[in-house]
């Protein structure tokens, strides 16, 4: 084609974009503008997608966004959309934020792209506001959405405005979108509330592969290894092909039971039957389960076998163990590759510490504590909430901060009294232990 106009240039960076050629078809847009064409929303689009795919987002990205906004694009949603989207998906919600609240244009593919924005990036109580805030402004939501939201509550535990959420999905019609009943069932099993899920999964009667995964996932983060495992076995049974992600869930199931004999079954099944290859999560769900049967000698011999370097959660998995079963060379061999990879680590030198007090050896006590205090250890604050009527309170460890602190230390000290009248064994606890578990 000799002669390019608007809508071709716009085809064929959209084209490279979706395939993945971000660097190809920002030079098509250079040379777009450099051919006097002038470009539309979809352009845009297009562009700041290929954008998403870069690395060097603050320079190429900006300057789309620059262009864009020096064009008078920034009244379009679906300009407006893309830059929320591109911004969040390199972590820079201040940036997705600015773009959001400075668009002339509500409707609900900008809000949807925020919420998702949010979520992506952990901001879930944003994300809520903003989408109690899109109801009010009587902006339709997709299905993406609501499944977006659901997942938020789910992580939150929100398990009030979660069922409101059901509501919201049956008022709208949206019960038969796999991806929304998947996090239905995913938020009420996360909410602490896994018989509901249940009864979604069974009021379900178009069931595929994604439904049975999360009601699997919803049993086996439950505790209730059992149904996780019933469900699994009846998936394969019904002519279903489990993926990694099932069969992660069923791993998860046994670890946490401690059925070591299924989960080895499990584990030659997806590679004979179903031709998987297992990753390293499920690796380390299976040398967990070795070490902590006292299995120690094949837990470390398949971490060695598998094709992946041994992570932290593996080498700590172990040396847990190692302290538990009285291992000192096996958790000093841990121990060691475990220094190597996270030097910092306070809790590794901790517990072989333990594990040389166990055995009566003082010296090296004494040795492994030197080499900590030489080390840095700085242990970063853990935050932790729960919902209360309905209201998320938010709190971490020795936190003075809460507008009820002074309550909760009296009714911990009442705790701490009633503890030691009941287990005189505890009579030596501080109050001080007892804060610093809570």
């Amino acid at each position: 084609m000799q002669w390019h106009d608007q809508v071709s240039w716009t085809s064929i960076i959209s084209c490279y974009s979706q395939r993945g050629f971000g660097v190809e078809a920002l030079l098509l847009f250079k040379k777009m503008l450099e051919s006097d064409i002038r470009p539309n929303c979809l352009t845009y689009v297009g562009v700041i997608a290929a954008c998403a795919e870069l690395k060097d987002l603050h320079v190429h990205g900006t300057l789309v966004h620059a262009h864009a906004f020096k064009l008078g694009f920034m009244i379009n949603g679906f300009v407006v959309s893309a830059l929320v989207g591109c911004y969040s998906k390199y972590g820079k919600v201040d940036k997705a934020v600015l773009v959001f609240n400075a668009a002339t244009t509500e409707d609900n593919i900008v809000y949807n792209s925020m919420i998702s924005g949010y979520c992506q990036n952990t901001y879930y109580d944003d994300a809520l506001t903003l989408f109690v805030k899109m109801r009010e402004e009587g902006l339709n939501c997709s299905h993406c959405t609501l499944s977006t939201i659901l997942n938020a509550c789910g992580r939150l535990s929100v398990l009030q405005l979660g069922r409101q959420l059901h509501c919201l999905v049956m008022k709208l019609g949206s019960v038969t979108n796999v991806f929304v009943i998947s996090s239905l069932i995913d938020m009420y099993s996360k909410s602490g509330s896994v018989d509901e899920a249940s009864c979604v999964f069974n009021e379900t009667m178009e069931k595929n592969s994604v439904i049975w995964t999360s009601m699997i996932s919803g049993y086996a983060y439950s505790g209730r290894a059992m149904e996780a495992l019933h469900i699994f076995d009846q998936m394969v049974d019904d002519g279903f092909l489990p993926d990694h992600i099932c069969f992660t869930a069923a791993f998860t199931a046994c670890n946490h039971s401690g059925f070591l004999d299924r989960a080895v079954g499990y584990f030659e099944k997806m590679r004979n039957d179903f031709g998987l290859v297992p990753t390293l999560d499920q690796y380390a769900c299976l040398i967990d389960l070795y070490a902590r049967k006292g299995q120690l000698t094949k837990a470390t011999q398949l971490m060695q076998k598998m094709p992946y370097d041994p992570n932290s959660v593996i080498l700590s998995s172990i040396l847990t163990c190692c302290k538990i079963h009285c291992s000192v060379e096996t958790g000093r061999e841990i121990a060691n590759q475990l220094f190597e990879l996270q030097p910092s680590n306070a809790a590794a030198y901790l517990t072989m510490a333990h594990i040389y007090a166990g055995a009566g050896l003082h010296d090296e006590v004494a040795n492994i504590r030197k080499l900590m205090k030489r080390k840095v250890t700085t242990k970063s604050a853990a935050w932790s909430w729960i919902e209360v009527d309905g209201k998320i309170e938010v709190f971490l460890v020795g936190d003075v901060s809460h507008h009820m602190s002074d309550h909760i230390y009296v009714f911990l000290e009442h705790l701490n009294i009633d503890i030691r009248d009941s287990r005189p064994f505890l009579e030596n606890c501080e109050y001080d232990d007892v804060v610093g578990c809570c």
